[in-house]
């Protein structure tokens, strides 16, 4: 069976029906869903200015409480006392449970994502049965001590160091990490150490009451999130059993990248949620401020903001939903060719890394766009404590570098997807090579159809084509040495994103509309027009960006000539489509797509 791999969406085309949208979700996953909003409207909403007060016991006790109603264990197998459902399920609830505060939202993704997937993954068989029940249920809350002073995007770069004892049964570890989530109350550690001098560092797991040596900094005071228990932790010759190790020694990185991969993708789903509830903020406010005798949610200005709000948001939620979905596809696929369930879920989220970091760039910097721009819709008040949206923007700015900064994201995605290239796993030399014999064809001038978005997939493949073009050129022009031009991978990053993330809302709304009639869904269409210029843009200016600082002379005017071919859109009256969608969302006083 023919799948598309991760990365491949850049040289294959994909058709509606083949990807999952949110509105698929079944009966049981819908209850789910609706037994999280159940949770957070009765015990977080009522609590949002304690968040803001430090409140870290709330946090600890609402962990609990969650863990009691199984919304810690969703993606636990039900064999260690979880509820077994599906990856995708997963960033359902994560999506929800992660909407209304981030303090809680990082305490739950620090848990169920880095702090129970390393041991899920990569435990032993024994590990597995003693922790994951109770990280399930919530009876025990886990923390992953990764970060050093000097070693934060250079993970592997650690000097903590994990020592044998003489009797050959013990390991003693001596180090200190800092920013780790949960760190005050937590009863499981996961930490990484170098043994020796081992290239790479190495896992270990074990409960906190069972050892001795281990202290922890007061809370750091921080700009947002600030319920989150984060602490800095030493650790004084801590001595673990061999049997703590977790997975081999010197996996500790590989460990630490493919907990990422998932936390990346989840990252990129609550922060899209958070989004959402800004939205309903503003348009609510947007509704009851007055000013010239009218609401100002009439005024172009701020229907232009909302619109332009709720189009990145719908986007984004494509994205999301269309990858979870991949992933949850190939876990699957690898258990029924006979892989391990274990190595299963493993091998599954490290196939679209590359879409992982894609969502978690998109999203947060959607988040914090968003944020801003209902800050401004507030005005004044926005920037008062005493509003609800003050703590939002607050919230919003550590997304953009926790789970790997931003900076780190764009830079791996196109050093992974160059792998791919490569290693032969994606054929993007001849795809690039098909395009430069396309330039130097005659342009096609063939009028699209009236298909719903064939002119916008024509677009679509267009850019996809610029990217090729660009990649391939700096690749045989760079070389190994392209690692060495960051500014040029984030042009081409940049250019990436933008195209998966088109494609994903084109196809998450052409599949809607053959679900429903093409009449209830106009506004959703509209923003995709909206995206789809925002994306010709970013294309174009990276393009350009890009072929400035690789090239010269000729080469440089005929490639450039090739970009300015494969960018060309009709115009289009986007102040009518945002109109359009401002309207929709006024109308109904929340976010309603």
């Amino acid at each position: 069976m023919s799948y598309l791999k991760g990365g491949e969406f850049l040289i294959k085309d994909t058709e509606a029906k083949e990807v999952f949208i949110r509105e698929e979700f079944g009966e049981d996953q819908m209850m789910m869903h609706s037994a999280c909003h159940e949770f957070m409207e009765r015990e977080v909403r009522p609590n949002l200015k304690r968040f803001e007060e430090k409140d870290y016991a709330l946090v600890e006790n609402l962990m609990y409480k969650a863990g009691e109603l199984g919304l810690l264990g969703i993606s636990v197998p039900e064999e260690y006392e979880g509820l077994g459902m599906g990856f995708n399920t997963g960033m359902l609830i994560c999506e929800e449970f992660s909407n209304l505060t981030a303090s809680l939202a990082t305490a739950y993704g620090a848990h169920t994502g880095i702090g129970t997937l390393p041991i899920l993954l990569y435990g032993t068989e024994a590990q597995k049965k003693h922790y994951l029940p109770k990280l399930a249920s919530g009876e025990w809350v886990s923390c992953y001590n990764l970060t050093e002073p000097n070693a934060g995007s250079d993970a592997n770069s650690g000097k903590t160091k994990a020592v044998l004892t003489e009797d050959g049964e013990h390991y003693e570890i001596t180090g200190q990490k800092i920013w780790i989530s949960n760190a005050g109350f937590a009863h499981v550690f996961i930490v990484f150490a170098r043994i020796e001098d081992d290239k790479n560092i190495t896992g270990f797991v074990f409960e906190k009451d069972k050892v001795e040596g281990l202290t922890l900094n007061p809370e750091e005071l921080k700009m947002g999130i600030r319920s989150s228990s984060t602490r800095q932790v030493f650790y004084n010759k801590v001595k673990v059993p061999k049997s703590a190790m977790l997975g081999k020694r010197g996996e500790g990185f590989k460990i630490a990248m493919n907990a990422l991969n998932v936390g990346r993708i989840k990252l990129g789903v609550a922060v899209t949620g958070a989004s959402k509830r800004v939205i309903n903020y503003a348009v609510n406010y947007a509704n009851e401020r007055v000013q010239f005798k009218t609401p100002i949610s009439s005024f172009g200005a701020i229907q232009y903001k909302l619109a332009e709000m709720a189009t990145k948001t719908y986007v984004a939620d494509a994205g999301n939903y269309r990858t979870g979905q991949n992933v949850e596809d190939h876990m699957t696929r690898l258990e029924e060719e006979g892989l391990s369930p274990q190595e299963a879920k493993l091998k599954g989220a490290e196939e679209y890394a590359i879409e992982c970091a894609i969502l978690k760039v998109f999203c947060s910097e959607i988040v914090q766009y968003v944020t801003d721009e209902a800050v401004q819709i507030y005005g004044g008040m926005g920037f008062s404590a005493e509003s609800e949206i003050e703590a939002c923007y607050r919230d919003a700015r550590i997304s953009r570098i926790y789970e790997g900064t931003n900076e780190i994201n764009r830079l791996l995605l196109v050093k992974m997807m160059m792998k791919k290239a490569g290693s032969g796993e994606i054929d993007l030399l001849g795809s690039a090579k098909a395009v430069a014999k396309e330039l130097m064809g005659i342009p096609s001038f063939d009028s699209p159809s009236d298909v719903l978005f064939a002119e916008e997939k024509k677009i679509l493949k267009n850019l996809k084509k610029t990217i090729l073009m660009i990649a391939g050129t700096t690749a045989q022009k760079l070389g190994d040495k392209l690692a060495l031009e960051q500014e040029v991978m984030m042009n081409i990053s940049n250019m990436i994103i933008a195209v998966y993330i088109l494609e994903s809302a084109l196809l998450k709304t052409e599949k809607l509309i053959a679900k429903d009639g093409r009449e209830i869904h106009e506004e959703k269409i509209s923003m995709c027009i909206n995206y789809l210029h925002h994306a010709v843009e970013e294309v174009r200016k990276n393009g350009k960006e890009a072929l400035y600082a690789i090239l010269e002379g000729d080469e440089q005017k005929m490639l450039l000539m090739g970009l300015k071919r494969f960018t060309k859109v009709q115009p289009t009256n986007l102040k009518e489509h945002r109109r359009l969608i401002a309207k929709k969302l006024v109308k109904a006083n929340e976010y309603c797509f």
